[in-house]
């Protein structure tokens, strides 16, 4: 079975930086993507990337904040967060879909990870 095994949450500073990282078990997909969902706020996305890396999109709040990578010979994709703001707390999700999508509807996604939570004090 397929698992996504996400990594590298925790507390950092206003201005601090993270970079999370996602790991699939057994195969490479199509599109990658990251959502996050705050305490009683829906799942939002965040940023998604395609099979070769070429195109990416991202959510109009982290644009030019946030830089979402894959490396396909690790099954692996990566989200380098800088310039952190409180906002930016929640439970980060990795997603993954054996399609090319550009959706940010989760139901698009078909694999999910664990969630790894980010929280960003002042």
């Amino acid at each position: 079975q397929v698992q996504l095994v996400e990594s590298g949450g925790g507390l950092v500073q206003a201005g601090g930086s993270l970079r999370l990282s996602c790991a699939a078990s057994a195969r490479t997909f199509n599109t990658y993507a990251w959502f996050r969902q705050a305490p009683g706020k829906e799942r939002e996305f965040v940023a998604r990337i395609s099979l070769s890396g070429g195109s990416t999109r991202y959510a109009d709040s982290v644009k030019g904040r946030f830089t979402i990578s894959r490396d396909n010979i690790k099954n692996t994709v990566y989200l380098q967060m800088n310039s952190l703001k409180p906002e930016d707390t929640a439970v980060y999700y990795c997603a993954a879909s054996q399609s090319v999508t550009y959706s940010r509807t989760p139901g698009e996604y078909d694999y999910w990870g664990q969630g790894t939570q980010v929280t960003v004090s002042s």
